[in-house]
């Protein structure tokens, strides 16, 4: 039978059956509610989720009250507070399901643990570490690059739906534009 997720690890980062077999006996399938949490900011967690259905988000509040939305995740995603984890201390950010999700929970520091003896896990954690500065990188190229109705578009074309799925702060959050903003650009299109 057919696996996505192992055919995605596979495709990007060369997984191997018994490398994916590891992977799954050390992950925890988990139902996320539309605004559960995986980490609150503050917060402290050593676990990092693979998104296999639905959307989370990366957020802060600020004293003030408002949301930041730093990123937007979509299958097939990692998320997690990695630098919390890292460097031991509590997260600046909250990830929170935007919708109802589907996701493989796993304990970073477990697997980290595992890379220490497991070459294939240790050459899989490097591709995912590449993978994920990439994918940072182009979001950030993205942001200097384009203007606001740019972002949107490209948004809307990686996630159709999205204006029916989570509140326009939370978009116009993330495209770094205020919500008066996004109105006006979806009344141009």
């Amino acid at each position: 039978m057919a696996n996505s997720n192992f055919d995605f690890l596979r495709s990007k980062f060369g997984v191997s059956l018994e490398t994916f077999s590891v992977l799954k006996d050390l992950a925890s399938k988990k139902h996320l509610k539309q605004g559960e949490t995986i980490v609150k900011q503050g917060g402290k967690s050593t676990k990092i989720v693979f998104l296999v259905s639905g959307l989370m988000r990366a957020f802060c509040t600020l004293e003030s009250g408002k949301e930041i939305t730093k990123n937007i995740f979509t299958p097939i995603s990692f998320v997690g507070a990695f630098s919390s984890i890292v460097e031991d201390k509590p997260s600046i950010l909250c990830y929170e399901a935007l919708v109802d999700s589907v996701v493989f929970e796993i304990d970073f520091c477990d697997f980290v643990k595992l890379t220490k003896s497991d070459i294939a896990l240790s050459n899989l954690y490097n591709r995912i570490l590449e993978y994920v500065f990439i994918m940072y990188e182009k979001k950030q190229i993205q942001t200097m690059a384009l203007n606001a109705t740019q972002r949107y578009m490209a948004l809307r074309k990686q996630i159709p739906n999205i204006d029916n799925l989570i509140p326009q702060y939370q978009i116009a959050s993330f495209l770094n534009i205020s919500p008066v903003q996004l109105s006006r650009i979806r009344k141009e299109m």
